[in-house]
Parts: C-alpha cells; structure tokens; sequence
C-alpha cells in the first residue's frame, strides 16, 4: 500500500514528468469539447407526388468546411452537407445541415493546427454528421441515406498543395489557422 501512495505522490511532481500547474504546461494538447447541429433543413418540395416514383435518386454531396476562433485555444468548425436528391420527375428532397464541433487546441504549431481543424477535426465530426443526415432523410419519409465516407486528409493535402502552387506564382497566401477552407 505504502508503494502505491510512493507512486501516486511521484506522478504529481514536477521533476517525474507529471503535470504542472494550469497555464504552466507546454504540452500539446487537442480535443473535441463539445458537437452539435448548428443548422438543419429538410426539405421535401415534390410531396406528396415524390412517393409514388418509382426511380432511384441521383444524388448530389457537397460539403465544406469553415474553422472560427471562438475563445483563446478554442476554434469552432462547421462540416455543412448539402445532399440533393433528383428523378426525372424532379427534386425528391434536399438536406442542408452545418454540424459543428468545438475544439480545444493548445500548445500546436499554426500548420499542425491548420491541419487538425481541417482535415483531422472535420473526419472526428463526420460519422455523427452522417447519423444525422440519414435521420433527417427517413424522417423526410425516405430510404436513410448513409453518405460514403470522406477522406478528409486526402483532399486537405490536395487544396494544400494547390494551394502552395497558386502562392508560389504570386497568388493569395494559405490561410492562417482562423481561416476557412
């Protein structure tokens, strides 16, 4: 017992590599404080006659990602979807959804930073973005939609790269972590 208070006592110094003060650690630190449905909207413009076609829809994703500084080391990113779903008839539904995140960032470098609210945070919040886009779709009166997953770092190392390209030949500089993508 005595050798289990020894270590708990050693975990709480400073010089064994416990932690230190608030304000004190140099650690780096992320995580997501909270999510949330920012906005929602299901819209169902061909009911009633929509549920007696008889054609699969065509679908159509869009999604973007936008990173605002709410507070110090605390940055809210919104994943907003757009799904259309189209016949020959017509629109058979639209959802638009923002699904938000708070995230939490401290002691991270400003492109590992930039990195992590664009590609690593966004691919966190998807699967329960997704959950939330195929409810609203069921509750529209249709098949849930599950939207395939998205490889977020994929696409972030491409607008990087591109990016880089258009800075290169004297375009618009890459955005600093406050920015959007």
């Amino acid at each position: 017992m005595a050798e289990d208070e020894g270590v708990l006592t050693n975990l709480d110094t400073h010089d064994a590599g416990g932690p230190l003060p608030n304000g004190e650690d140099t650690s780096p630190m992320v995580g997501i404080i909270t999510q949330y449905v920012k906005d929602l909207s299901v819209e169902n413009p061909s009911a009633p006659d929509v549920f007696q076609w008889n054609e699969a829809p065509q679908i159509d994703v869009q999604f973007n990602i936008a990173a605002e500084p709410v507070a110090d080391g605390v940055h809210e990113v919104t994943l907003k979807l757009t799904l259309t779903a189209n016949a020959s008839q017509g629109t058979m539904y639209i959802v638009d959804l923002a699904y938000s995140g708070l995230i939490g960032m401290r002691n991270i470098p400003e492109d590992q930073g930039h990195a992590f609210l664009y590609a690593e945070a966004p691919r966190l919040l998807f699967p329960f973005a997704r959950a939330v886009v195929a409810s609203a779709v069921r509750d529209a009166g249709f098949p849930p939609l599950m939207v395939d997953p998205v490889d977020f770092g994929g696409i972030y190392a491409q607008q990087l790269a591109a990016r880089r390209a258009e800075e290169a030949a004297g375009g618009t500089p890459i955005a600093p972590v406050t920015g959007n993508a």
